[in-house]
């Protein structure tokens, strides 16, 4: 399947700060010492009064932030995701989610995106960890286009909230005029023989498997789960009894994530024949972004492979 366009997600994060940063007067920004890398550098240089450089110290710049919080600024803390989320759960978890604060939680390189900065920047347990977090809203972009959508919808949204964005470039599957709403998923494919529930990154190796399997005259649904939690139970209740089978794919372990989250909905909805692509209770070594995909069986080969094995 031939894209005509691949932008890191983490550009789009630091496009649509900007814009919101006229709009909202009480949106400050956090950062950890890697601005060009979260791409904050871009809110900086337009309001450098309400940029608040951190340093490496994620713990502190969290708790900074839940300050700001309570005095009705809304802070975007930005950082690499595996330090979002691990060095900083304790502060997150405790005086974020705890006390309800206002606080959004943007971090990028999120799963294998990476590629060859290797295992210490891969977060492959970010969405499992905050998934478990109480009141913690987990949004995780498809593309260039979702992720502009939904950072605004963050910014709106009351309450605490996690944001992965990828390092590495994705194509671009959504257009300018595409919606998005917090906690609804997008149905982007239809079909009658299996259910292809994706989330970020792996929404377009979805849409690369359903073409695939197209060609091969299997007929797969393609859902985009962009809101890990509150997660869209009615749509993958709905698609799950409409094809029978599932295969749910994520840049992630396959324990606590999207795969969890579909397993526990259907356990108690509607069970349903599934298998779940994503890291294998392993750590991913260094590479390039598609080729660890390929290594990991996490590409659309992976995926045909799981479908063809659910309906033997």
């Amino acid at each position: 399947m031939e894209w005509k366009e691949s932008i890191p997600t983490r550009y789009a994060y630091g496009e649509e700060l900007v814009v919101l940063g006229h709009e909202l007067p009480n949106l400050v920004v956090l950062e950890a010492d890697i601005s060009k890398s979260t791409q904050t550098y871009r809110f900086a240089k337009v309001f450098p009064e309400r940029f608040f450089q951190m340093g490496v110290a994620e713990s502190n710049m969290m708790m900074v932030a839940a300050g700001l919080a309570t005095t009705g600024k809304i802070p975007f803390a930005s950082t690499y995701a595996v330090f979002g989320t691990m060095r900083a759960c304790e502060q997150v978890r405790t005086f974020i989610a705890h006390t309800h604060l206002n606080v959004k939680i943007a971090c990028s390189h999120g799963g294998v995106t990476p590629g060859n900065d290797g295992v210490t920047h891969q977060a492959t347990e970010d969405l499992g960890i905050m998934r478990t977090i109480p009141r913690m809203t987990v949004i995780v972009p498809a593309d260039y286009y979702a992720t502009r959508k939904l950072v605004r919808a963050a910014a709106y949204h009351v309450g605490p909230v996690y944001l992965r964005f990828t390092r590495d470039p994705v194509p671009v599957i959504y257009s300018a005029e595409d919606e998005f709403v917090i906690g609804k998923g997008k149905l982007l494919r239809s079909g009658d023989d299996v259910s292809l529930i994706a989330i970020g990154d792996m929404v377009a190796i979805a849409l690369e498997a359903h073409e695939q399997l197209a060609q091969q005259g299997i007929h797969a649904e393609v859902i985009d789960i962009h809101t890990l939690k509150p997660i869209d139970r009615a749509l993958i209740v709905q698609t799950a009894r409409k094809t029978r089978r599932v295969v749910t794919l994520e840049d992630h372990q396959i324990h606590g994530g999207l795969g969890s989250a579909v397993a526990e909905v259907l356990g108690e909805e509607s069970p349903t024949p599934m298998r779940r692509i994503g890291l294998r209770d392993t750590f991913a070594e260094s590479g390039e972004y598609r080729l660890l995909l390929q290594k990991y069986s996490m590409d659309s080969a992976a995926v045909i492979a799981a479908v063809k094995e659910l309906m033997s």
